[in-house]
């Protein structure tokens, strides 16, 4: 599986959370963040809104408010369970950049 489909997945499954939960969907409420993830090679990026992710596609918008940086394997590992979110950001093989409240509130959905 590459890169966009495991991120492609893991925006459903998002999706999928926020649709069938409610305590979810009020925590996240009424959040607008565009999102970029810059892998190096590959550039995506998405919408946040309503409490749904959309707009997904590729390269980068201006003036994200949340940005991932990182590279296709170390996504790759983190999807498939070959490396935990922690050991990733602790030896900085992901990088996220924005306000540390809207990481911190958002990590919990993915």
């Amino acid at each position: 599986m590459t890169a966009k489909e495991h991120l492609l997945n893991a925006i459903d499954k998002f999706n999928e959370k926020m649709h069938c939960d409610t305590k979810m969907r009020e925590e996240v409420g009424a959040m607008i963040k565009k999102v970029n993830v810059d892998l190096g090679t590959e550039h995506y990026s998405f919408l946040l809104k309503d409490s749904c992710i959309s707009q997904f596609g590729e390269g980068l918008v201006e003036l994200p408010d949340i940005q991932i940086c990182s590279d296709p394997l170390t996504i790759e590992d983190l999807m498939t369970g070959k490396m935990k979110p922690m050991k990733a950001w602790a030896l900085r093989k992901v990088v996220i950049k924005g306000s540390l409240e809207d990481v911190m509130k958002l990590r919990k959905f993915f």
